[in-house]
Order: C-alpha cells, then structure tokens, then sequence
C-alpha cells in the first residue's frame, strides 16, 4: 500500500494500471512561490515542497508516502498551468512542430528506502491542427495541466517521436518507482 500525495487522475492511474495499491491523499503546496531559472529545478524543488508537507502530515512508517511533480518545457521556458484560455492556447502553440520535455520528479519513502527520481521524456510534435487546438481548448481539459499537455489525449495524434516514458510524461515514472519496490 502506497500514500499518493496528489490529487491527479494520471497519477492514481497510472497506479492502477501498475496494479500497485494506493490512497490518495491529496496536499496543497503553493508552487507560486517558487524561484527556479531551470525546469529540474523548479520540478525539484516543487516535489521537495509537496514532500516536505505530506512529511508533516503523514506518517510513512504506517503507510509508505509518494509525492509528484511535472513541468512541462518548450524552447527553455518552463510551460506552467494555464491560468485562462488564451495563455492555455500561446502554451500549446508553442509545443506545435517543436520538441517538448515533460519533467517529472517523484520522491518515495517508506521504512526502508527514500527515492527521489528526476526523468524526462522528450515529444517531438507535428504542427497541431488550429480546429483541434480550438475543440481541445473549448472542452477544458488543458485546466490543472502543466503546458495544457495531454500526451495520452490531444496531443497524441501529432506524437512524431518520443523518447522516454509515457508514464513520466503523465506524472509519474512507473517503471523507476516498480523497480525499486
């Protein structure tokens, strides 16, 4: 059994679909605050942050805690959420024809271990069709998103090349985390 700190979907997916038993327990932790110059470091230091929280608030000798982060980058700007629609498109368009890294970092402790993971998967994208931006916008799904990406529901039809995990670039780095349970 595994704490998820975290309220993402695709992170309790992913966990199903690894057949790895979980709770999820979200927390809140303002990465507003945050000052990084490099997308590791502002994924560290964001994970570091939900980390340090869910220390505070739960016991990992009970139940073994795990806490994610993802940053989204194009060009060597860090791809935030999209506070509104317009910023969500400028975002997306910026991730069109281009490659795009999805960082994720993931910490891990139980009684026995602590991992922090830092892995990357790069996507190099086809230039995304305008009336498929436009519908992807309209429906909402970019909100809560880092860079509005959703490499297993927009953007993966303009998925030219990947390189690294899926499960990295939806959250969580399965395989890293499986090998070392």
């Amino acid at each position: 059994m595994i704490r998820l700190c975290s309220a993402s979907e695709s992170r309790a997916l992913i966990l199903k679909n690894a057949s790895l038993e979980f709770i999820q327990s979200p927390l809140t932790f303002d990465e507003e605050q945050i000052v990084a110059s490099c997308a590791k470091n502002f994924v560290y230091q964001a994970t570091m942050g939900k980390y340090q929280e869910a220390l505070k608030t739960f016991d990992y000798n009970e139940i073994p805690l795990l806490v994610a982060d993802t940053v989204v980058t194009a060009h060597n700007q860090i791809l935030r959420k999209a506070r509104c629609k317009d910023e969500a498109r400028n975002i997306l368009m910026s991730q069109s024809g281009s490659t795009t890294s999805i960082i994720t970092c993931m910490i891990y402790r139980s009684l026995k271990l602590e991992l922090i993971d830092l892995s990357a998967t790069d996507y190099i994208f086809d230039d995304f069709d305008r009336d498929d931006l436009e519908a992807y916008l309209d429906s909402g799904d970019w909100q809560g998103k880092a860079g509005g990406c959703m490499v297993e529901g927009f953007c993966k039809p303009y998925i030219k090349e990947v390189k690294g995990y899926e499960s990295c670039a939806m959250g969580l780095s399965v395989e890293v985390l499986k090998a070392y349970m």
